[in-house]
């Protein structure tokens, strides 16, 4: 949407429409681009429900913005790319990818599977000088939660198993208390810049806040982070409350 991006317009960088999810919009887009060295991509969204309560069709429609989207637009500007002397392609995942977040597995998995296609991806493309770049962000202050509250906040269905906690898990599927958190998206971009506009730059950048702590949880043993991930999403308290409504 152009019409979010005036500030940009002012700082002189031309703006294009592109509804990632649209074959005509793509094709369009493309026409409209003469030379590209860098391919950056970056739509997504959440979905925040236990694994139990997942409406499916949901879900899927997650990994075709998420994951699918991405595909289709880096085949379509593949050809630029390959005439490029310095092509890359930069797929925006999370730190998600490989952290385990309780009511979080559908957007987490959805950032891991392009982890991993963006891994072959890299592979794949090396033969042709295309760099790709695995851009694993934590926590920056931007509008994807509040965008995805607007479109749809989520609520546990009437017959979930975690009725009894209702109240806590909606506050924490919300990310109630999380608002102005995260590093500031332009000291976050600054930094990314000049990740990607080093000569070799690397394969998988960690940039944003909570990187640190789950880098170095993935070389910990199995489950050392739990208690942590519980408590970012409020499942401690809702064990306490679920627990003594089983009894």
């Amino acid at each position: 949407d152009p019409a979010k991006m005036k500030r940009l317009v002012s700082l002189g960088i031309k703006t294009l429409p592109l509804d990632v999810q649209s074959e005509t919009s793509i094709a369009e887009c493309v026409k409209q681009v003469p030379a590209l060295d860098i391919l950056v991509n970056n739509a997504g969204t959440q979905y925040i429900m236990p694994v139990v309560d997942i409406d499916i069709a949901a879900a899927k429609k997650i990994y075709d913005l998420n994951v699918w989207s991405h595909i289709a637009v880096t085949q379509a500007f593949l050809p630029l790319l390959l005439k490029s002397s310095n092509g890359m392609v930069v797929n925006q995942t999370s730190i998600g990818a490989v952290a385990t977040v309780p009511f979080q597995a559908v957007y987490n998995s959805s950032k891991a599977a392009l982890a991993m296609l963006s891994d072959t991806l890299r592979l794949e493309l090396k033969p042709f000088g295309i760099k790709v770049v695995d851009l694993r962000t934590g926590v920056v202050k931007s509008n994807l939660v509040q965008n995805a509250l607007l479109r749809k906040p989520p609520i546990l269905p009437k017959d979930s198993i975690y009725e009894p906690a209702r109240d806590i898990l909606e506050a924490a599927m919300r990310q109630e208390g999380y608002e102005g958190q995260g590093l500031e998206s332009q000291d976050w971009a600054d930094a990314v810049v000049r990740d990607l506009l080093k000569k070799n730059p690397p394969p998988v950048i960690w940039r944003g806040e909570m990187t640190w702590l789950v880098w170095f949880g993935s070389f910990l043993p199995f489950g050392w982070l739990d208690g942590i991930a519980k408590r970012l999403a409020g499942l401690d308290k809702a064990e306490e409350v679920l627990s003594r409504a089983n009894k």
